[in-house]
């Protein structure tokens, strides 16, 4: 009779304790439902979300991707600390015009190049007849998704010669996808050739910070640009990527924030300009044109020794090998970018695009 009592007693006992285990196994599981959900929430519903790490390059670096919501920075349409100047300057010297927009007519060069113009140009690349030096090898990579659309990338430098180069062919590319309603003169610095130069947006030429944002309109792409500032009368520097970080940071900004995280993660960055065309990105310019070579005629002066009229007027009716190999550094950008949006912009159907696609690999 004892052990019958003893036996129900603990027969009820470990009825209780298997009560509690239940309890705190289901518990255990809800708790783990609601995590979950949290976690969910907070990768799907909040304005910026990083996603999983995806694509490997070629040196075997995990890349994340980013596929977020943002508004892009809304850059100053003037600054009052860095204004236009109007005075004359001497070749190596020259400030003229600095910060000064781009009229309608010299914008027009830009938003309305002939699509003949890039398709001469890129079977000129294709057959070996530009002269210039017009390569790229790039690093594939998730393409930077804002809002919806992939996007360009650009770091670069008011001071640095090759951004100033660059950023003509840059313009052209990004120029057959989408428009620029606004448009600067800058140069590069007194100590790095002063060439004639594009600005996406007014620079802080006399003072060390970053400037953000352009006046770009695209329904494929995003354009993202941040640009290192340092006195354009000294030679070419470049701020610490921590102090620009930073800077970026300090703007509040999502996506421009994210695009230079973005950068520090595919951990390549050498020096300026620096740039991602979607799923592509080049370390370095992917032109040297400076001028021709051999120069066509007396009158073809290089690159340092034109002002913005003279680069203009030559891409407004190439001519020469200065024109041509804008036109086919642009092209190159061009192709990038439309492999990435698989070929669905109108400039992709060109002979040469699908050419320089096939050809280098992209």
């Amino acid at each position: 009779m004892k052990q019958s009592k003893i036996a129900q007693t603990g027969m009820r006992r470990y009825e209780q304790i298997l009560k509690r285990l239940y309890i705190i196994t289901y518990a255990s599981m809800a708790i783990g439902i609601i995590a979950i959900l949290i976690g969910a929430y907070a990768l799907f519903a909040q304005p910026h979300t990083k996603v999983v790490y995806v694509t490997q390059n070629a040196q075997n670096r995990t890349i994340p991707a980013y596929n977020i919501k943002s508004q892009l920075f809304v850059p100053p349409a003037a600054l009052q600390i860095d204004p236009v100047i109007t005075t004359g300057g001497q070749f190596g010297n020259r400030l003229t015009n600095i910060n000064s927009l781009l009229n309608a007519t010299e914008l027009a060069v830009i938003n309305n190049a002939s699509n003949a113009y890039f398709e001469t140009a890129g079977e000129m690349l294709l057959n070996r007849t530009i002269v210039n030096t017009v390569s790229a090898s790039p690093t594939i990579v998730p393409p930077f998704v804002v809002n919806g659309k992939p996007s360009v990338i650009y770091l670069g430098s008011i001071t640095c010669i090759f951004c100033g180069e660059n950023r003509w062919a840059m313009a052209l590319a990004l120029s057959r996808f989408g428009s620029f309603s606004r448009l600067y003169k800058g140069y590069s610095s007194f100590g790095d050739g002063d060439v004639p130069t594009l600005y996406w947006s007014p620079a802080h030429y006399n003072q060390s910070t970053v400037d953000l944002g352009s006046f770009y309109n695209s329904t494929y792409i995003n354009f993202i640009p941040i640009e290192d500032t340092d006195p354009i009368t000294g030679g070419f520097a470049l701020q610490p990527m921590q102090t620009m970080q930073q800077e970026v940071n300090s703007s509040g900004n999502v996506a421009y924030q994210d695009a230079m995280k973005f950068i520090i993660e595919i951990n390549n960055f050498q020096g300026t300009p620096y740039t991602i065309w979607g799923g592509y990105n080049v370390a370095g310019a992917d032109a040297v044109d400076f001028g021709n070579t051999p120069p066509t005629n007396a009158a073809s002066l290089p690159l340092a020794n034109m002002t913005h009229a003279d680069v203009l007027g030559e891409l407004s009716k190439p001519s020469d090998q200065f024109a041509w190999t804008e036109y086919a550094a642009a092209d190159l950008y061009i192709a990038m970018t439309c492999k990435t949006l698989n070929n669905t912009a109108p400039i992709c159907s060109l002979p040469a695009i699908k050419g320089i696609e096939s050809t280098y690999g992209y």
